[in-house]
């Protein structure tokens, strides 16, 4: 028996959750997990190594690093093949500004 997936820590909600091509729209929209999207933040955007970032998150390096590595693909993907790109759902504790509003956890959107 599997264990129990431990929730990630995000400190940041994404400004926006949906993005596409631009003309003609998309038949094939992929989901970006919030976790997935803290990831790519956390390294690529804000330059932190793959430790420190996993420390962030509260998991191992390399859970870090299949997330990150997951994230990465879904994002090409959508890139290369003109998908629509969803950042929504996973499973994570909020842990950023004003998380002491309802514990932050969630499988879903931001809340509010």
């Amino acid at each position: 028996m599997p264990r129990r997936r431990r929730p990630r820590k995000i400190s940041s909600y994404p400004g926006f959750t949906y993005f596409g091509p631009g003309r003609g729209g998309a038949n094939v929209e992929i989901v970006l997990k919030l976790e997935e999207f803290e990831a790519i933040r956390l390294k690529d955007f804000q330059d932190l190594t793959q430790e420190e970032a996993a420390q962030k998150m509260g998991v191992s390096q390399p859970t870090f690093h299949r997330t990150l590595v997951s994230a990465r693909k879904k994002i090409a993907d959508a890139l290369a093949n003109g998908k629509a790109l969803r950042v929504e759902g996973g499973d994570y504790k909020f842990v950023g500004k004003g998380a002491g509003r309802g514990g932050g956890r969630g499988r879903g959107g931001p809340p509010g």
